[in-house]
């Protein structure tokens, strides 16, 4: 059985990660950081697009600032035919 992550990234999916910098309800003059990691579809983000609009509709914290990194995996460019085997002692 393999993992919902290996999946994924067959499907093209890579790891997002997202650094959201948000008001605080309490303090609206500081900032807090929120750091969110899933794995999603580059360039359109449609599950970090999700995630924010559930910050926005249900959440207090004002959202300031989202820094976004994706690093694709695993893609099928990455898998090679091998005609040998080299052994190193």
């Amino acid at each position: 059985m393999t993992s919902r992550a290996f999946e994924l990234q067959m499907l093209g999916y890579g790891l997002t990660t997202a650094n959201i910098c948000y008001h605080l309800p309490d303090h609206p003059h500081l900032l807090q950081l929120y750091v969110w990691q899933e794995y999603d579809l580059a360039p359109k983000f449609p599950t970090l697009k999700g995630f924010l609009d559930f910050w926005s509709r249900e959440l207090d914290g004002v959202l300031h600032s989202v820094q976004v990194a994706h690093d694709r995996l695993i893609g099928p460019a990455e898998w090679k035919a091998v005609n040998g085997v080299f052994t190193l002692q």
